[in-house]
């Protein structure tokens, strides 16, 4: 038997305590030709090596990888993950095997039903169905699969070729995985309708209503609507109320895209922000983005059972034989669109055993506290300036004004020199791994920058602060020599 690797095993738990230390820096940025070049060596996979050479090399992969378990990692929609998340993730990955059917997976397909079970009730939808995802972009696809199956069940063997042109709407703000997923299903990506937001960056519905009316008098077919609980950018919630009242209206079908903000539904004073949402036809969420759940962990729930494994199914003989000797009602592989698939559901479950829905509760509503904490911070600090006062979601965005440019006359000319000192002063913040930030143009607003708080680490005003203060100390080093 080889046994080449298992001691390897035994380096692994010291290498990551080694190299997520609170002492090793967030970052130690290198363009990429430069990192190539010091890692060049290292990243050869023609000739093998020893377990000490491969340790070596590992390390020195890690030392110029992003720490994304610091508090300074306000980059993306996710950050640290939960702990006990990581501990079902390296047990998922140890028994490495596959969510389709029940032979090979069958506490862990008991543990999916159960977890979906659970958030069906949590999001007001109890006796849908629903299916543990890749992202929330393979959620956008199962969502428009089943709109238009619905509608349309001969689409399955026939294809698009008869059917009416069919119509998408969306919110200005949404995220871009819906023009994509108009494309790969074959709607076109002009077939998605953009409808305009307000200016806390919810969808105008009076302005979803005319842009219905107005695709059914030139004779198309609107099938789907895609709302939005917190906004990429903004976090922003649209009023998804409203928006079920048109759905209804219209018979058509209505997506929640709540990937970001459905963390909101574990608070039970917060969730009042998503009402409405128990009205959708399909909603997803991303427990891998606010609370905390390793990558990769989403969720597409629907309301009617049964339609998913309709829409979906292909039968493969070798694989969902209907004569085994267990229930097969429990093979629950094909509603999906992948074959293999991961057991992201037991890492989930580690997280929710351990903490219950009182313990997630309680961390969402400190990360909306601290969210609100850092809001009034920016409002009544020098040289901050607010790009939307709305806290709806735990996003904040924000310019940074450093002095010399506070007493300008703010004309297009400033502006533009703004938009070119917000990616200045990112990159002053990696480069000295202060800080890694994300930062945006949106509509009219030249770049901003946009600090997202996660449940992990919790951070406390403290952290906050040291934030806000990194951003001030870098920006009053850029000048205009430098942009």
């Amino acid at each position: 038997m080889d046994t080449k690797g298992h001691s390897f095993l035994d380096r692994v738990f010291n290498i990551l305590k080694d190299e997520t230390a609170d002492e090793v820096p967030l970052i130690q940025f290198k363009h990429p030709k430069e990192l190539e070049e010091i890692l060049s060596n290292d990243l050869d996979i023609s000739i093998n090596v020893d377990d000490k050479e491969l340790e070596n090399s590992v390390r020195k992969i890690l030392q110029y990888s992003v720490k994304t378990n610091k508090v300074t990692f306000r980059n993306q929609l996710y950050g640290p993950m939960d702990p006990y998340g990581l501990a079902g993730t390296w047990i998922a990955e140890a028994f490495n095997t596959s969510q389709y059917t029940f032979e090979v997976a069958p506490v862990f397909t008991l543990i999916e039903l159960k977890m979906i079970e659970h958030i069906l009730k949590l999001f007001g939808i109890p006796g849908g169905d629903g299916i543990f995802s890749p992202g929330g972009s393979v959620s956008m696809l199962y969502a428009l699969v089943a709109a238009r199956f619905k509608k349309f069940p001969e689409v399955k063997s026939k294809g698009m070729q008869k059917l009416p042109e069919m119509t998408i709407f969306t919110s200005e703000d949404s995220h871009y995985s819906i023009i994509k997923a108009a494309h790969w299903l074959g709607f076109g990506t002009e077939s998605v309708i953009s409808i305009k937001t307000n200016s806390s960056g919810q969808m105008i519905v009076n302005e979803l209503n005319k842009a219905i009316e107005r695709q059914l008098g030139l004779g198309k077919y609107p099938v789907f609507v895609n709302a939005t609980a917190g906004t990429t950018v903004l976090g922003a919630i649209d009023d998804l109320e409203a928006i079920a009242s048109v759905c209804k209206k219209y018979d058509i079908w209505m997506h929640v895209d709540a990937c970001w903000g459905g963390g909101l539904m574990l608070s039970a004073t917060l969730r009042k922000r998503l009402q409405g949402i128990q009205f959708a036809d399909s909603i997803s969420w991303n427990p891998h983005k606010m609370i905390g759940a390793p990558l990769q962990c989403s969720i597409f729930l629907l309301k009617e059972k049964g339609l998913l494994h309709e829409a979906n199914a292909a039968a493969a003989q070798y694989l969902f034989q209907q004569d085994k000797f267990y229930d097969v009602r429990y093979d629950t592989g094909d509603k999906s669109v992948q074959c293999g698939r991961k057991i992201d559901s037991f890492k989930l479950w580690m997280m929710w055993k351990a903490r219950g829905d009182i313990g997630l509760c309680k961390v969402m509503d400190h990360v909306m506290s601290i969210s609100e904490f850092c809001l009034r911070s920016i409002a009544e600090r020098e040289g901050f300036r607010l790009v939307s006062d709305t806290l709806q979601c735990p996003n904040i965005c924000f310019w940074y004004i450093p002095v010399f440019m506070r007493k300008r006359e703010e004309n297009d000319e400033w502006w533009a020199l703004i938009h070119k000192i917000t990616p200045k002063l990112k990159e002053l913040l990696t480069l000295s791994s202060r800080l890694m930030i994300a930062y945006t143009p949106l509509r009219h607003h030249k770049n901003f920058f946009r600090l997202a708080f996660t449940f992990h680490p919790v951070l406390e005003e403290n952290h906050v602060l040291e934030i806000l203060k990194s951003i001030e100390e870098c920006g009053e080093m850029v000048n205009t020599d430098m942009v």
